[in-house]
């Protein structure tokens, strides 16, 4: 019988070691297979002495859990319903055979791999062979030594979030997956945009891939999941609060939601469920919840596409995925909440998160890729006291020895050249400017404008990507509108629909811009947006977004005004989804049913053309007379509706 890797490693240990923990685990089994449906025989609580000290220690035992389909549920380890029994019954078989082949005085079986030492008496130093299998710099231990409860807690998790993204490896669930994708869609969008940043930048080499995967992040967010706080009251659609656990279900159980929230409303006093579930199978049906549930789904469906993905854990309570840029020879960061992409330092810089501990977990390999995340390596380490860093290392490294175990050589390399990459990356902390969010400091031209993110013109000039998102004010969503207008000759927003709020400077409410500035021509009395002196391209956009204030829009009118000269060029547009429309800069009011129950949408401008060395004047946004103090360049009315 061939043995699982998990089985493989149990049967390294002593012969008394294996004979008196299999026992343990043949019990485990025995019980759910004759009594199937009686819930305690599929449940195991962490802190049972008998779990603790005669299982969590022995190197391969927890493995064996998690391949007979436990999974971990806060303080238990699990078997839900939804469990192969056949995949129980052949870890359990192997085991017996083995516990069969050592009562007879057969040999064990032969060690193919080092594997994790017994968790109680880990080696305070690792072997200098498995320092690949590192990605942290190198540290003392810290002054106080980790307890062995946080080391069982922590070596938990990293066996259940390992254990977990082989579900993303399931042929059956993929193809479920790919069933919910628009991918024909997604990748002629993508091919679309790889022309477009060929043509920008001849020396490209980025890959289809890469715009694959901005186009299934808007894609996730814009149209297919949604984000869950409370959810409404199941009798009167009010607002509810989520105050009280509920008691999981058996079908609950059976998704993996072992926490299921009351969202409870006051006026009706009644209690609305909403299970926490962990099965991304079950959330290609719901398609809703935080940001488990949102990475959980979306690394499925990078998966399901062919894309080499990590599902990323972070120790202070956020999730999001990695993908493998094959163009770029490294990982990229893919938040699907935030619709961001390859934006590491979002959390630490952007968000103020004080991180300590942030694993990657593939099919493949367990990998530390905090440093990836942090600007401030020396605050990082002050905060990494839950376990020692020796003890973590030697972990991460017998876990993926262990899963290795059935690679081939050439993929055993490939993964290693991988990690070393990451090691050299991880050694400098990355570099931020204030207010970009942790954004991009690396990457071709190209890769920086297909995600909005450059930091410097063609011409070197440098720009600011405000990042300025219109949301509606409570006012607004009392009104059901949102209603801004641009003056040039000012320079100011008016926020007409929110008491007639004035913000001031061109740049301050825009999305993106990207080699544009503000011209005023004192000798002829007059200004402009063009774009900057030698650069070929300007492109600049706002960004409004209502899904946080759960409305979407019923109608939209927009006022652009425009002018070019000789050969120049501007492109108005409309984004929302994958749906793109233009529009002219005539300075009329239009109306775009088209966006009609969208819940976000960008007008954005591209600047282009012209003839000679003043090509840059041939293209202008907002043109006025300085007197002209009462005409508004740029005028949008956005009507709104309950989602």
């Amino acid at each position: 019988m061939a043995l699982s890797p998990a089985v493989t490693t149990l049967g390294e240990n002593s012969d008394e070691v294996f004979l008196d923990v299999a026992k343990l685990l043949l019990t485990y089994a025995d019980n759910i297979l004759r009594y199937p449906n009686e819930e305690k025989y599929r449940s195991i609580r962490i802190g049972n002495p008998t779990f603790s000290t005669k299982l969590l220690p022995i190197k391969g035992a927890v493995e064996c859990l998690f391949d007979m389909g436990f999974v971990e549920a806060e303080t238990h380890l699990v078997l839900p319903n939804s469990a192969s029994v056949e995949q129980l019954k052949l870890i359990r078989d192997s085991i017996a055979a083995e516990r069969d082949q050592r009562q007879r005085g057969g040999q064990p079986v032969e060690p193919t791999a080092q594997t994790v030492a017994p968790l109680a008496f880990v080696s305070t130093s690792a072997p200098e062979s498995s320092a690949v299998a590192s990605s942290q710099p190198v540290t003392p231990a810290p002054s106080q030594p980790s307890s062995l409860e946080d080391s069982m807690s922590f070596f938990l998790t990293l066996q259940s979030n390992f254990q977990h993204v082989m579900l993303y490896e399931n042929l059956e669930l993929q193809q479920k997956a790919r069933s919910h994708i628009p991918h024909q869609e997604l990748s002629s969008a993508a091919e679309h945009k790889l022309k477009e940043a060929k043509e920008e930048d001849p020396e490209c080499k980025l890959g289809l891939e890469d715009f694959l995967v901005l186009e299934l992040l808007r894609w996730f967010k814009q149209d297919f999941f949604s984000w869950v706080d409370c959810l409404p009251c199941s009798q009167c659609k009010g607002k509810t609060q989520n105050i009280t656990a509920l008691s999981p279900t058996p079908d609950d159980n059976r998704w993996g939601a072992q926490r299921v929230e009351n969202h409870y409303c006051q006026s009706c006093q009644l209690s609305t469920r909403f299970p926490r579930y962990n099965n991304p199978e079950k959330l290609l049906e719901t398609r809703r919840g935080r940001c488990g549930e949102w990475a959980n789904c979306f690394t499925l469906c990078c998966r399901a596409l062919g894309l080499e993905a990590r599902y990323i854990w972070d120790s202070t309570d956020h999730v999001w995925t990695e993908i493998y840029s094959v163009s770029q020879r490294r990982w990229l960061h893919c938040d699907s909440c935030e619709n961001g992409c390859d934006k590491p330092l979002l959390y630490e810089v952007g968000w103020g998160k004080k991180l300590a501990y942030v694993l990657a977990f593939s099919k493949d390999q367990v990998v530390d890729v905090t440093w990836r995340y942090s600007c401030k390596h020396p605050e990082v380490l002050s905060r990494r006291t839950r376990v020692q860093e020796a003890w973590l290392l030697h972990a991460i490294t017998g876990l993926n020895v262990s899963r290795q175990q059935t690679l081939s050589p050439d993929r055993k390399k490939e993964l290693t050249e991988r990690l070393l990459v990451e090691l050299v990356e991880f050694i400098s902390p990355k570099k931020t400017n204030a207010g970009d969010l942790g954004g991009r400091n690396s990457g071709s031209l190209a890769w920086r404008i297909a995600r909005g993110e450059t930091r410097k013109a063609d011409a070197g000039t440098s720009t600011q990507a405000t990042g300025y998102v219109f949301t509606p004010t409570e006012k607004e969503k009392s009104d059901r509108l949102l209603h801004v207008r641009y003056s040039a000759t000012k320079d100011q927003y008016c926020r007409v629909s929110n008491n007639s709020e004035v913000v001031q400077s061109w740049d301050q409410c825009v999305w993106r811009k990207e080699s544009v500035f503000r011209k005023v021509e004192d000798d002829w009395q007059m200004v402009y947006i063009a774009r900057t002196e030698g650069s070929s391209v300007g492109t600049i956009s706002w960004k409004f977004d209502f899904s946080p204030a759960g409305m979407k829009i019923k109608s939209v009118s927009i006022m652009a005004s425009s002018q070019t000269y000789q050969s120049g060029k501007v492109c108005w547009h409309l984004q929302a989804g994958q749906s793109t429309t233009e529009f002219s800069g005539d300075g009329k009011m239009q109306s775009f049913q088209s966006l009609s129950g969208s819940s976000e949408f960008m007008v954005v401008a591209a600047l282009s053309g012209g003839e000679e060395e003043t090509s840059w004047q041939h293209s202008q946004l907002f043109r006025r007379s300085l007197k002209e103090t009462e005409e508004s360049s740029f005028e949008i009315l956005i009507h709104l509706e309950d989602a």
